[in-house]
């Protein structure tokens, strides 16, 4: 993998981030709660990337893996602002593919919002939308309200997971499957039948709420929530070369861009 680059942007925000050049749209990963790009999803998408000619962003949220900062202070819009600055100040013009895994798939809806004509296609991995609404308990909410941090048991780590009150309240400001959603690009959705943490039903949703008529859910019967065992990971790479390829295919024959 290529070495870590930083975008540094204007408010003192300084974001880690790994690309490769290529021809067609670019694949943009889009990382899960107190994830980051080491992660090995992002690193086998950017392995396939590379070894297809395609251009692949990896980057780390703001207080998350190699990026400086407090992750008590990351909000979806703060995450938003950095994805929409990291694609601004790639020196190309191509068309923009997102990939988000959980809550990097509620962010891959803001940030394709904001991308407009520019978003090619989206592939969510167990996204995980709204779920500062569905995913915690009312008791819990009422804290959060009030100014305080709560903690979780955190299945795949030693320590607790929290959940920060500014976090939160932005998350209740940009729910989005209560209305219709205004992408028109193809959408993938992943999801594994198993998943504890985010139920295969929310897809089912967010795939009812997208406006775009291309639309396909895969429910991974055994899958959990992570979807990073090996069979996970080339269903993954099958479902964004499938995408991709061909929207990279005219550029790659000489055809112009419509």
């Amino acid at each position: 993998m290529t070495s870590t680059s930083y975008l540094d942007l204007s408010d003192g925000r300084s974001i880690a981030y790994r690309f490769t050049p290529g021809t067609g749209p670019v694949i943009v990963f889009l990382p899960g709660y107190m994830s980051d790009m080491a992660g090995s999803k992002a690193a086998a998408l950017f392995d396939m990337a590379r070894a297809s000619g395609l251009p692949c962003l990896l980057f780390d949220y703001s207080g998350c893996g190699e990026s400086p900062g407090q992750f008590a202070d990351g909000t979806l819009t703060r995450w938003k602002q950095e994805v929409l600055a990291l694609v601004a100040a790639l020196e190309t013009d191509e068309k923009i593919v997102l990939v988000g895994s959980s809550m990097g798939g509620w962010l891959m809806l803001m940030a394709g919002l904001a991308l407009g004509e520019r978003l090619a296609g989206l592939i969510g991995i167990a996204p995980a939308p709204d779920f500062t609404e569905w995913g915690i308990p009312q008791m819990d909410k009422a804290m959060l309200a009030d100014g305080e941090t709560i903690f979780e048991d955190n299945p795949y780590g030693p320590e607790p997971t929290p959940t920060h009150p500014g976090f939160w309240a932005d998350g209740q400001a940009n729910l989005m499957l209560d209305a219709e959603i205004a992408i028109d690009c193809p959408v993938r959705l992943l999801h594994g039948q198993r998943d504890p943490d985010v139920p295969c039903e929310v897809s089912m949703r967010l795939a009812e709420k997208l406006r775009s008529a291309d639309v396909q859910v895969t429910l991974i019967k055994d899958g959990d929530h992570r979807l990073s065992r090996d069979a996970d990971i080339r269903l993954l790479l099958r479902t964004v070369a499938e995408l991709v390829l061909p929207l990279a295919a005219p550029r790659a024959e000489g055809t112009p861009e419509s």
